[in-house]
């Protein structure tokens, strides 16, 4: 059975760090592409971030780059996602997700975990 579990959110003042981690079971991490999306209340689950199988690529949501840092560990079977400059509007449930291929839509993910919840005071 495959399980993806996320952590490391939290509550932090604008401008602060926080970094997430979410780990794999059950699937042969390395094959998968994995990436982060996240949700705000009342809104559309958006694109945060992918990274490659080998690590080597990376692509961003426009709202995210020169802050946020993806990267992942195949030895852990473990993705990273570090938050920095963190914003009010940064505020959702942040989900990591497994994938085949290379994609930025939520449908081209077949892995979810269950999402860690991050939040950003003014």
């Amino acid at each position: 059975q495959v399980q993806l579990a996320e952590s490391g959110g939290g509550l932090v003042q604008a401008g602060g760090s926080l970094r997430l981690s979410c780990v794999r079971s059950g699937l042969t991490f390395s094959s998968y592409y994995m990436g982060w999306f996240r949700q705000a209340p009342g809104k559309e689950r958006e694109f945060v971030a992918v990274i490659s199988r080998a690590g080597v690529r990376t692509d961003y949501a426009d709202s995210v780059k020169g802050r946020f840092t993806i990267s992942r560990d195949n030895a852990k079977n473990t993705v990273y996602l570090q938050m920095n400059s963190l914003k009010p509007e940064d505020t959702a449930v942040y989900y990591c997700a497994a994938a085949l291929a290379w994609g930025g839509r939520p449908g081209d993910y077949d892995y979810w975990g269950q999402g860690t919840q991050v939040t950003v005071s003014s």
